[in-house]
């Protein structure tokens, strides 16, 4: 982090979160990248934080005179952070995908124009509260065909396929399982070098999940290849996954470090969840 400025006004926004999410389910902060920005602004090291502080919300907007709706807001805070506004995702699943967009973007609108250069998190968190029912009432009503009908881009269901130089680090592959899990995708992850990441499942999860894996610190992280489908009704979801589940995948590491995975069989558990095809994409030769 260049300045200790930025990293004291990041600590006290998230002690102050947290003093205002107590719950155990409100508030999901990354703790080793906290305590890396702790040691950093109480002098305890030199060395600037590797991992940059991130967490996740949930507000409940429900009241007494309206169901409301489940928010989730994620957040990523770049390194010369409250300068810059921070890097955020919603999570609600009464959006359609062209709502979501068009939410993502009026936050951030209002955030450039009232925050300038200040903290900002309770500013969305306040403005999500108050506007985010009137996009899912949007969505709600949409644009009616003859049928009746919403006449809106269906959602799709996402196969992202993954390639990382490499992914080593324990706490990176932590939350590659736990962000899985929590967004109800399935695939699985292999680590060693190279890393191959595949998540599967509605758009909105899978896209969520990219969203969050590309900010941490990678030597090199791309997706590959990706397969798109509409989905007609939510069930079917569940015909389209290839896998069950998400895992980590280990095949008989090797070489000096151990991180290397024997590619014969990842060729064939790729062949067993019908996914043969991929192998030459990401090697560029045919398995066997």
């Amino acid at each position: 982090m260049a300045l200790s400025e930025e990293a004291e006004a990041q600590f006290s926004e998230i002690e102050l979160l947290s003093s205002m999410f107590p719950g155990p389910d409100e508030l999901l902060l990354d703790q080793l990248a906290f305590e890396e920005l702790r040691a950093f602004i109480e002098g305890n090291t030199d060395s600037p934080p590797t991992n940059r502080p991130q967490f996740s919300i949930r507000i409940n907007t429900h009241s007494s005179t309206d169901n409301g709706v489940d928010i989730t807001l994620s957040c990523t805070f770049p390194v010369d952070y409250p300068k810059v506004l921070p890097e955020i995702t919603v999570r609600c699943s009464e959006l359609s995908r062209a709502q979501h967009t068009s939410l993502i973007s009026d936050l951030n609108s209002y955030l450039r124009e009232i925050c300038a250069g200040g903290v900002c998190v309770l500013s969305a968190v306040d403005w999500l509260r108050e506007h985010t029912q009137q996009y899912v009432s949007e969505s709600r009503t949409g644009v009616q065909g003859e049928d009746g009908e919403e006449g809106q881009k269906p959602e799709m269901f996402s196969r992202l396929w993954i390639y990382s130089h490499h992914i080593y680090n324990p706490n990176k592959r932590k939350k590659i399982l736990d962000w899985a899990r929590e967004l109800d995708l399935t695939g699985f992850s292999m680590p060693g070098k190279p890393g191959i990441i595949c998540v599967e499942g509605p758009q909105t999860p899978a896209e969520e999940f990219w969203s969050r894996v590309k900010v941490l610190t990678w030597k090199r992280i791309m997706v590959r290849h990706r397969e798109d489908v509409p989905l007609d009704t939510a069930s079917d979801v569940d015909s389209l996954r290839k896998f069950s589940g998400f895992q980590e995948a280990i095949f008989e590491p090797h070489g000096t470090r151990g991180n290397h995975m024997d590619l014969g069989q990842l060729f064939q558990f790729l062949s067993d969840h019908s996914c043969a095809e991929i192998f030459q994409m990401y090697f560029g030769v045919e398995g066997k």
